[in-house]
């Protein structure tokens, strides 16, 4: 049923070049999001944003491609029918999760809890991330839904540690500060 799914999926030239813009730009580890967390790093106002989207793009990266993938051992589609013509390099690691999916789905997670317009937009690359994999027959849609899931999961996660770290890092400032102006007469 899913190799029906991924059959029906119309491809056109357009979309072939289109899809693999999408999978050059996002990086074969999904380094994208590792430039976007850099990035909001940079800015005072985005920092702790910038923050979760690292923690959730480790988060992803571990429980998805280091975990989850060598756990399951589920064989790609483009291994199942090897006749298929690849627009990619034919991968070779196992399919569940979707990985780019999980890492896309985290980070805008990560965005969308802090600025919401943003994340809005987030989400939509993510979307158009997690399709591209079924495009390009790199995954079933059970691999790119639990991708998509586990980036959610991993997202808030990472959000609730980095806002946790922030308001730990915070109350010792301001203990330290308290401590350095001495006692108050």
């Amino acid at each position: 049923m899913e190799l029906s799914f991924l059959y029906s999926i119309p491809r056109t030239a357009f979309l072939d070049s289109f899809f693999l813009f999408i999978t050059k730009i996002t990086g074969s580890y999904g380094q994208l999001w590792i430039a976007v967390g850099i990035v909001l790093l940079i800015f005072k106002k985005t920092r702790k944003t910038g923050a979760a989207v690292l923690v959730s793009y480790i988060g992803a990266m571990v429980l998805g491609e280091l975990i989850l993938k060598h756990l399951f051992m589920r064989v790609r589609p483009c291994q199942v029918d090897q006749a298929f013509t690849m627009l990619i390099k034919r991968p070779t690691s196992s399919s569940f999760p979707s990985t780019h999916s999980a890492l896309a789905f985290a980070a805008a997670t990560a965005i969308f809890a802090d600025f919401r317009k943003a994340g809005v937009a987030a989400y939509i690359a993510a979307a158009v991330i997690a399709f591209s994999r079924l495009y390009l027959f790199a995954h079933f849609p059970t691999d790119v839904l639990c991708g998509m899931l586990l980036g959610i999961l991993v997202g808030l996660a990472a959000v609730k540690c980095c806002r946790l770290a922030a308001k730990k890092i915070e109350t010792r400032g301001r203990k330290t500060d308290e401590a350095a102006s001495g006692p108050v007469e």
